[in-house]
């Protein structure tokens, strides 16, 4: 026993040294807390769910919840296998007449079966992914601009205030009519649905990132502004090489703040537009009223907080890749 504590005793020592992550209490600060506050929160659930009961049913607990996300994930499955077989049976139709005709016209016809929950998640994360970057083409440019110059910023200040704080709900009308009066055409790119969630999620998104913008531009160092003037360099130089490096950790601070609001503001807006979304499946399965709506419902909430996570947690890691601020906060 001795040898052995006297071999294995130099690499505990390293272990502890340089890796001092992977001690136990490290490990247990690390993940001890959460896995119990999850667990005292599934406890909770479970208890509710017992002694809730709603007019399609009993309040569903975590293990109904984690059957009906299986059956959602077999129902994907089935539809992308019903998908395969639609293009197989056509590929052999066309193989049969080319057979017979060599210069036959063929052709293959998308599968237009109904959109999965799976579906609808791409199509929501199409949607806020769109919306989000529309909102930062205008508020980052725009919020340069205002923070450069005090008058513009005293004219733009109280439409930001005003304007700032309007639900989606209130948006949504306005931009149903707009977009239903402007965007006509024979063969449309995108569906009139899908056109008025991106804006009602741009409108209501822009303006943590065009705030935050303005603030970081006000804060660049009056030195590096003297050091600019002195150099007389050209508008878009100076806004490249001083005003952007200094800004750019409140402009990431923003469009994180903007993300996440895009991502609240998309389940209101595609319940309304009926764009198929996530939006569009709670309100379809609200509107459903079975016994296993309620369960289905559920299913969305859970997988719209933990993508609304993933997206927060990849808008971090983006911005210390590319911020000189590498102490960017993970709460």
């Amino acid at each position: 026993m001795d040898t052995v504590m006297r071999y294995t005793k130099p690499i505990s020592d390293f272990v502890q040294q340089r890796l001092p992550a992977f001690s136990l209490q490290g490990v247990l600060r690390t993940l001890g807390m959460p896995i119990i506050g999850i667990a005292v929160f599934l406890m909770l659930w479970q208890l509710a769910s017992q002694n809730v009961d709603t007019a399609v049913g009993s309040l569903p607990g975590p293990a109904q919840v984690w059957q009906q996300s299986g059956n959602l994930w077999a129902d994907y499955q089935e539809e992308q296998q019903r998908a395969r077989d639609f293009i197989a049976m056509q590929e052999a139709r066309n193989a049969q007449l080319l057979e017979r005709n060599p210069e036959a016209e063929t052709r293959i016809r998308p599968y237009s079966g109904q959109p999965t929950f799976f579906h609808q998640i791409g199509t929501s994360l199409m949607t806020v992914m769109s919306g989000f970057l529309l909102a930062s083409l205008v508020a980052i440019p725009l919020g340069i601009l205002v923070g450069l110059n005090r008058h513009l910023y005293a004219a733009i200040n109280p439409l930001i205030q005003v304007f700032k704080p309007v639900s989606p709900l209130a948006w949504l009308p306005i931009v149903t009519l707009v977009v239903s009066a402007t965007y006509v055409s024979d063969d449309p790119m995108f569906s009139r649905s899908f056109v008025t969630s991106v804006i009602t999620v741009s409108l209501c998104s822009l303006w943590p990132t065009l705030i935050n913008t303005m603030m970081g531009v006000n804060s660049v160092s009056q030195d590096l502004r003297n050091v600019s003037q002195v150099l007389r360099l050209p508008f878009l130089t100076h806004v490249r090489r001083v005003v952007l490096p200094s800004a750019i950790p409140m402009i990431f601070t923003g469009m994180r703040l903007s993300l996440g609001i895009a991502w609240m503001v998309l389940i209101a807006a595609e319940m309304l537009a009926q764009n198929p979304g996530l939006g569009k499946f709670i309100w379809d399965e609200f509107q459903n009223g079975s016994s296993s709506s309620l369960s289905r419902i559920m299913v969305a909430v859970i997988a719209i907080g933990v993508i609304g996570l993933l997206l927060d947690r990849t808008m971090l890691m983006l911005q210390r890749a590319l911020s000189w601020d590498k102490s960017a906060s993970t709460q």
